[in-house]
């Protein structure tokens, strides 16, 4: 099942298609920030900062290294550049029988990266709405 869920994450990841979101989150997805302690939940908030992190991390270096999946879950490592900074990441994606994404968590590496991702995520969450 999670093929059919990572071939339309990485469409909408590769046209930086933030807006196409809503159509693959399941109404209860959450969203694990690597700089909020608490779980974002539901389909809005996780849609929210998702697009934000489609903003502040898909620029033009922005790529998956290596993608592990099975089953209903994946995990896709990630490398970018943000200002000058090397950021390693990986996406842990869980979606349900329906293909839906219903747990997303990010992680990122160096510490100087989560700072800056840290400080960029916020601009962008409050020009959205949300701090």
């Amino acid at each position: 099942m999670i093929q059919t869920t990572l071939e339309k994450w990485h469409a909408l990841v590769d046209s930086k298609n933030a807006a196409g979101l809503a159509g693959i989150l399941a109404e209860d997805a959450v969203f694990h920030s690597p700089v909020v302690h608490s779980p974002q939940k539901g389909k809005a908030l996780t849609q929210m900062y998702l697009a934000a992190a489609f903003h502040v991390l898909s620029g033009d270096d922005f790529k998956y290294v290596r993608v592990v999946a099975s089953g209903n879950d994946a995990v896709l490592e990630f490398e970018t550049v943000v200002d000058g900074i090397t950021v390693n990441g990986v996406d842990m994606i869980r979606c349900n029988d329906e293909g839906l994404i219903t747990d997303f968590k990010v992680m990122v590496r160096p510490l100087k990266a989560i700072n800056l991702l840290h400080q960029k995520m916020k601009i962008m969450l409050e020009q959205m709405g949300r701090a």
